[in-house]
């Protein structure tokens, strides 16, 4: 078959002078093209080093007979802009960088590709760019950053904070943490969106096996770089694997059933949805929802379990995850090694995989002072730390079209619990009504005007770390908001609220002292009550249209630029949040 690169080479004749006055070599120009997309920069730890991975994957393009092409689209840091208005931009740059992929494979097109990102938005958009070029591909996770002194993780930094805002540490404790917090370039060693990401990427075949989530500066991530680009180079030639050809909707089920398995981010509720609407498939969070009631939540690794992210290779990975699901998976769904997911396992077990990462677990501990087993990192479904997966969706007269909770997350006795209004415009009104004791018992706390239309769906984390951190709050009020959490939070919070405020959903009409009722159990999230009176529901429909008659939506937050073609275009957060021209026709 005739390579795509070599018929742009006959139908555009200043290609060859070009690319010679890149620096190719006149050798190069007739091989398998490969672009090499990552995104490398010094914006924060998770892209920090990915230089040396794409450096590792040229030379496997190379030894296999390609030229691999350097292309970068830089990714931001959800942590850095942490509690600012920088993190707006954050789930809108997950668009604008598939937009720069799809651009960067579209007008100068390759045989193959390798994608290489480790973090929250720069390795779903990776996916999504990848579903649009829709050449061969694999995926090559950057890893995770290895855990501080004290298993210190930078997700407990929201809670160090919090405490040092109530006097309970000194300013001492506080530098401490934050001095320790990244020993190392790499995704942050939880089972944040990062993390989760990485997974999803293996679980829907793209990667090749066991490689997600490794220590980031190992040298078997190098390694698996390097098989990476020979791998590519072997797609490009092969007809059939492209990914339209290999993601098929059990593709997309088994990663929602590993998602599961690991209790990973909310934020995965974005971000496979988006990604699977680049194929034409259709997931939302009822698909999360319905497969998630089934699966043994195995992982115990922070935020919902115990140990530091960067303990999951050493007990195995991914496919330990998923020989414990063997039976919920889609085992003869196709992946990039050319072989079934099922396949794949059989190799790993075969090869000495799980050898290997029995020898890596006893040096972690020898150098932890710990002595744990695969076991205790990754368990086995039958011996789960939970059942019924990980996240619940919830809906009800205040959420219509749902919301999402993390269920592994949530104490117990907030499963069911009818709690009293108080809604806020912003968090930074809440937090400070959180940190300064405004916030009470039995407390439904309401952060609105943040969704996709209102600001750009920032995360709450900062609130969310300090409600869960307070010994008396943490179990005793819910966080509701039609924003979204970092997968780092824990305690009683539900996100993505839908309709949003900004689109006239109904947690825009939520007043003070309204009832609220939360029942995890039976999915439901909803006004039961105005003004502190139980009402039926006929009563709350009515005050509801009456208030919604005197409703007005606010004045655009960004009135030009990114953030506001992302109000204008996104749809809702239980869709995906991804741009759609139609949403104008609103």
């Amino acid at each position: 078959m005739e390579l795509i690169s070599q018929k742009m080479r006959r139908l555009s004749p200043e290609m060859d002078p070009l690319r010679l006055g890149t620096g190719w070599k006149p050798e190069d120009l007739g091989k398998p093209q490969i672009l090499l997309e990552s995104t490398f920069g010094d914006s924060h730890p998770g892209s920090g080093h990915l230089d040396r991975l794409v450096e590792k994957v040229r030379q496997g393009v190379a030894d296999a007979g390609g030229f691999g092409a350097r292309y970068f689209c830089t990714d931001i840091c959800d942590g850095e802009s942490q509690g600012t208005d920088g993190i707006n931009f954050s789930l809108a740059s997950r668009e604008m960088i598939a937009s720069m992929i799809e651009i960067h494979a579209g007008a100068t097109p390759f045989d193959g590709g390798v994608f290489i990102a480790s973090c929250d938005k720069g390795m779903p958009a990776n996916l999504m760019g990848l579903c649009r070029a829709d050449i061969p591909s694999v995926v090559l996770p950057g890893g995770t950053m290895n855990a501080g002194p004290e298993l210190l993780t930078l997700e407990q930094l929201g809670a160090y904070s919090a405490r040092y805002e109530r006097g309970e540490i000194g300013a001492d404790r506080l530098e401490w943490a934050k001095q320790n917090a990244c020993p190392s370039c790499g995704a942050c060693s939880f089972i944040g969106t990062a993390s989760t990401m990485q997974i999803m990427a293996e679980a829907l075949g793209l990667t090749l096996p066991g490689s997600a989530l490794l220590p980031a500066m190992s040298e078997d991530l190098e390694r698996f770089a390097y098989r990476a680009g020979q791998l590519a180079v072997r797609l490009a030639v092969t007809p059939g694997m492209r990914p339209s050809e290999l993601l098929t909707r059990e593709s997309f089920e088994n990663a929602v059933i590993v998602h599961a398995a690991i209790s990973g981010s909310t934020n995965c509720l974005l971000h496979l949805p988006a990604i699977a609407h680049e194929l034409g498939i259709q997931l939302d969070g009822y698909d999360f929802d319905r497969l998630h009631r089934n699966v043994p939540f195995l992982v115990n690794l922070r935020p919902a379990g115990k140990w530091p992210a960067e303990f999951f290779y050493y007990a195995g990975g991914v496919p330990a995850v998923m020989e414990q699901l063997r039976g919920l998976l889609h085992l003869d769904a196709m992946t990039v090694t050319g072989k079934t997911l099922g396949e794949n396992l059989d190799d790993l077990k075969a090869n000495g995989f799980y050898d290997h990462c029995r020898e890596l677990l006893e040096q972690a501990n020898r150098r932890c002072g710990l002595h744990l087993s695969a076991e205790d990192i990754i368990l086995p479904a039958s011996a789960p730390l939970g059942t019924g997966g990980s996240i619940a969706v919830l809906t009800g007269n205040l959420a219509p079209e749902g919301a999402v909770i993390k269920h592994t997350a949530c104490p117990k006795e907030m499963f069911h619990a009818v709690l009293r209004a108080r809604p806020f415009d912003s968090e930074e009104e809440c937090i400070d009504a959180v940190l300064h004791h405004r916030v009470q018992p039995g407390d439904a706390v309401l952060i609105r005007y943040e969704g996709p239309k209102g600001s750009g769906m920032p995360e709450m984390f900062y609130t969310s770390e300090a409600i869960s951190s307070d010994p008396e709050l943490g179990k005793t009020i819910a966080l509701i908001t039609d924003g979204r959490f970092s997968g780092a939070s824990t305690g009683p919070v539900i996100g993505h609220v839908s309709p949003e405020a900004q689109a006239g959903g109904p947690i825009a009409l939520v007043q003070e002292g309204d009832l609220i009722e939360l029942d995890v159990e039976q999915r439901i999230l909803r006004i039961v009550g105005i003004d502190g009176r139980c009402c039926s529901d006929e009563e709350v429909s009515q005050v509801l249209t009456e208030r919604k008659a005197r409703w007005n939506p606010k004045p655009a937050k960004y009135p030009r630029g990114t953030l506001r073609l992302f109000a204008e275009l996104a749809v809702s957060p239980m869709k995906g949040a991804y741009l759609d021209a139609g949403e104008l026709k609103k």
